[in-house]
């Protein structure tokens, strides 16, 4: 674990306390990538450290929500909540399969209390999905997942791209990839149609336009197999 995992000190953007938190270094080796984007990794699974927590406070999100300056309202909100409940958070350099949901179940709660962008709350459900998926637990796996499409929907109809990185066709890709992987295939093409029909989306992301266009040959092939 030593050799994928380091413990660094960061403010804690609530509390405005120094707190430890678990960084993954970045020489890790692809083994493989699902049709929603989750990678897979040998020897070692950096998701179960993408959200920190404070272990002070409490307050849980991803890296880059941490460190960026909340808005005073959504501080507010957090900080009224974490300092009327007194959390009890033990820090772990390593950490194991419930305490990597609990994180994310937190950052999603937050999320919630904030009324915080479907987009993000969207993807922090996606990769809940995948927690479960590494697991082997497909009954919560396909519940998440089918959550995380509903609100990357929501989040099309309301929002701005690109957003943290995504844009509005890669967002569209993912929903049609989770209505592939639970077997949904005419919701499914539904999404990769919006996709592979947009001439403008074809010249501007080539990738997500061919990513789509291989994931309605693998929609055929299923419905021919059926």
């Amino acid at each position: 674990m030593v050799d994928y995992t380091f413990v660094v000190k960061k403010m804690c953007p609530i509390c405005n306390e120094m707190t430890r938190v678990v960084k993954t270094r970045s020489r890790l080796v692809v083994e493989k990538r699902d049709e929603d984007l989750c990678v897979h990794y040998k020897n070692f699974n950096p998701y179960y450290y993408k959200i920190w927590v404070c272990e002070n406070c409490g307050f849980a999100s991803d890296e880059k929500t941490f460190l960026s300056v909340l808005p005073k309202n959504h501080r507010n909100t957090i900080w009224e909540f974490v300092h009327s409940h007194q959390f009890d958070v033990e820090f772990s350099e390593t950490r194991t399969f419930p305490d990597a949901v609990a994180s994310y179940q937190l950052a999603l709660a937050y999320q919630e209390m904030i009324k915080g962008s479907p987009c993000k709350r969207a993807t922090l459900t996606l990769n809940l999905a995948w927690m479960y998926r590494f697991n082997d637990d497909h009954e919560h796996e396909q519940e998440y997942m089918l959550k995380a499409a509903e609100l990357y929907d929501i989040s099309l109809a309301q929002e701005r791209y690109p957003i943290d990185g995504m844009s509005d066709g890669s967002a569209l890709y993912v929903i049609g990839a989770i209505y592939y992987r639970l077997g949904f295939f005419d919701k499914c093409t539904q999404y990769l149609s919006r996709i592979i029909s947009d001439q403008d989306l074809r010249n501007r992301e080539p990738r997500v336009y061919d990513k789509a266009r291989d994931l309605w040959g693998d929609v055929r092939s299923m419905k021919k197999s059926h």
